[in-house]
């Protein structure tokens, strides 16, 4: 019997000695064995539905159960939101076996939102420029007068803090939200280009240099975006709302090739775009 627990003892160390010289990552069940607070008997843990979703919100509720960082967090009420999305449609289906599943679903779905809440409450002192945009656009009237208060500081230096520095300027007043944009896209780096936010920015900016009649710079930027291969304007329709003489589309088109490459280098700079004061 001794002899037994002894070759199970050294078995067992043997495998944890394993993981760790190799970086195995013990999996979310693992985890979920290990550690109540995760609260995983509120997940439909037994459920194919939603899988992907669910094992990223327990490897986020981990890294928070680790760190207790504010920004460790926001991005589980961001992974909670995503499983909210799924655990949403998968209510709806009705399972051809164990009638409870989708009672299950419907109880992880409800768990969800407290758990939302919960987080939110621990997140309403933070300092934090990312929390204090998403507390304000959860209607905290605080958090956005915080993060204003931020504008101009090294902690908005960033692609993504830009842009939503740019988001509450949007209707208030076009032409500073374009230098905001325009400066987002300086500050992009390797993994901003990776997350696809150039995209969302070049399109933005198609936008609101339309809306503020900047007809050159609009057409220069649905170019970038067709570039990118992104959903804009046909050259028929960019034609019939920018009446451009050939000339000039030849010239926009070679600043949007630059444009686009120095966007794809991450050295795009605000001088590369036409000077609207002087003829093209």
């Amino acid at each position: 019997m001794f002899l037994t627990i002894q070759r199970l003892s050294l078995l067992t160390l043997s495998t944890l000695l394993l993981s760790a010289c190799f970086g195995v990552k013990p999996t979310t069940e693992q985890l979920c064995e290990d550690h109540a607070a995760l609260q995983c008997d509120q997940l439909n843990m037994r459920d194919g539905q939603c899988r992907h979703q669910r094992d990223t919100l327990i490897l986020n509720r981990f890294d928070v159960l680790k760190s207790n960082s504010d920004l460790d967090k926001l991005k589980t009420i961001k992974a909670t939101h995503e499983y909210q999305i799924c655990l949403t449609s998968a209510a709806q289906i009705e399972p051809i076996t164990a009638k409870e599943i989708k009672s299950k679903r419907s109880e992880a779905l409800l768990h969800s939102y407290d758990a939302i809440d919960a987080l939110s409450l621990e997140l309403q002192h933070s300092k934090e420029p990312k929390v204090l945009f998403y507390l304000w656009t959860t209607g905290d009237k605080n958090a956005l007068r915080e993060f204003l208060q931020l504008e101009g500081s090294k902690k908005l230096e960033s692609t993504e803090m830009q842009y939503a520095l740019a988001t509450f300027y949007t209707q208030r007043d076009g032409k500073k939200t374009i230098l905001i944009l325009n400066h987002s896209l300086e500050l992009l780096t390797e993994q901003d280009y990776k997350n696809g936010l150039h995209a969302i920015i070049i399109k933005s900016l198609a936008s609101i240099n339309h809306k503020e009649n900047n007809k050159k710079l609009a057409y220069v930027w649905a170019l970038v975006g067709k570039g990118f291969e992104l959903k804009v304007a046909s050259e028929r329709q960019l034609d019939l709302l920018y009446q451009l003489s050939d000339t000039e589309k030849v010239q926009l088109k070679l600043t949007s090739d630059v444009i686009k490459e120095s966007i794809e280098n991450q050295t795009f700079r605000s001088s590369l775009l036409p000077n609207l004061d002087k003829k093209i």
